[in-house]
C-alpha cells in the first residue's frame, strides 16, 4: 500500500512537469495562435482583441496558474479554433483509437507469444534461425515505411483493402502495420526468456517428477518466461491510445494521433495541451497498473514490496 502511495505521489509530480514543459514548449515556438484564428488577412487591432478574449496577453507564469486551476477543476478548456470542449474531442477520438490499438495489440501479442514459444522450443533449428533473422529484419524498418508500403501493395496494386478511414475493413491495414514490428519484438523477447526458464533447476525438478508438457511449460515455465513482457503490453497500450501519430496520418485514420496533429499545425494550444496531458496520464497509469499485474503473475514480489 506504501509503495502504491508513493507511485501515485510521483505520478502527480511527473504529470505536472509533463504540463509545465508543453506549456514552456507551446510558447517558446515562435508563432501567434491569435493570428491563426483570425486569419492571416485579420488587422492587428483584431489580433490584439483575439488575444486579450483568449488571454494571451498575461504573462507565461500568470496563463499558467490560470491553465492549472481550470485542470483542477476538470475544465481541460475550448479548442480557439472550433470552440469545442478539449475533452469532448479527445472523448470523441477515443473510440477509434481503443479500437487500433486493442486489434493491433492482440494481433502482435498472440503472434509474437506463438511464435516465440515455438522457436524458444526448437534452439539452435534452421526454424529457430529464420525466425531470428525475420524479426530482425521486421524490427529495423519503421512503421511508417511498413504502412506505406502495405497500402501501396493491399490498397493500391491489388486493391483488395481500402485506402483509409474507419471501419471493420479499414483497421487491417494501419493494425498490420503497427503489429509487425511489436510482434517481432515480443517473439524475441519471449524466445529468450523462456530459453533461459526452460534451462533452471525447478523446470527439470518438474520434468524427473513425471509432470506432462503442458504443466511444465504452461503453468512453470511460460508464466515466468511472460513476465516482462506485461510490461512491454502494457507501456504499448498506452502508448497506441495516446494516438499512433504517423499511423493514424497515414491511413487516415480519426483517432487522437490525427487530433494531435491538426492542433499542432493549427496552433491550438489547448487542443496540444490536453492531448500530451491524456497521453501522460495514459503512460503513468499504465505502469501503475503493471506494477499490481505483477503483484498477481509473480507472487515473489509481494514479498519484495512488503
Amino acid at each position: 500500500m506504501l509503495a502504491l502511495l508513493q507511485r501515485s505521489a510521483w505520478s502527480v509530480v511527473i504529470l505536472l512537469g509533463v504540463t509545465l514543459l508543453t506549456f514552456v514548449i507551446a510558447f517558446v515556438v515562435p508563432s501567434d495562435p491569435a493570428r491563426t484564428v483570425a486569419g492571416p488577412k485579420a488587422d492587428p487591432e483584431t489580433v490584439a482583441n483575439i488575444r486579450r478574449e483568449l488571454g494571451m496577453d498575461q504573462p507565461v507564469i500568470v496563463q499558467y496558474a490560470r491553465y492549472l486551476g481550470r485542470l483542477a477543476r476538470g475544465d481541460f478548456g475550448r479548442s480557439y479554433l472550433t470552440h469545442q470542449g478539449v475533452l469532448q474531442a479527445i472523448a470523441e477520438r477515443l473510440g477509434a483509437t481503443a479500437y487500433l490499438a486493442l486489434v493491433s495489440l492482440l494481433l502482435s501479442a498472440t503472434v509474437g507469444i506463438a511464435v516465440g514459444c515455438l522457436t524458444a522450443l526448437r534452439q539452435g533449428s534452421k526454424l529457430d534461425l529464420a525466425v531470428l533473422t525475420a524479426s530482425l529484419v521486421a524490427l529495423s524498418f519503421p512503421t511508417f515505411w511498413i504502412g506505406l508500403l502495405l497500402l501501396y501493395v493491399f490498397a493500391y496494386r491489388l486493391r483488395l483493402l481500402p485506402l483509409g478511414g474507419f471501419g471493420l475493413v479499414h483497421v487491417v491495414l494501419p493494425a498490420c502495420a503497427l503489429s509487425l514490428g511489436q510482434a517481432a519484438y515480443y517473439a524475441r523477447i519471449v524466445h529468450t526468456n523462456l530459453g533461459t526458464v526452460l534451462g533452471l533447476d525447478y523446470v527439470r525438478t518438474a520434468r524427473a517428477k513425471g509432470l506432462g508438457p503442458l504443466r511444465v511449460y504452461g503453468k512453470h515455465a511460460l508464466r515466468n518466461a511472460l513476465i516482462p513482457v506485461v510490461t512491454l503490453l502494457g507501456l504499448d497500450f498506452a502508448g497506441l491510445m495516446s494516438g499512433v501519430v504517423i499511423t493514424e496520418t497515414i491511413f487516415n485514420w480519426p483517432g487522437l494521433g490525427r487530433l494531435a496533429v491538426e492542433a499542432v499545425f493549427n496552433q491550438d494550444i489547448p487542443m496540444i495541451m490536453g492531448t500530451v496531458l491524456f497521453s501522460a496520464v495514459l503512460v503513468v497509469g499504465a505502469n501503475v497498473v503493471v506494477d499490481l499485474l505483477y503483484l498477481v503473475i509473480d507472487p515473489r514480489m509481494r514479498h519484495l514490496r512488503s
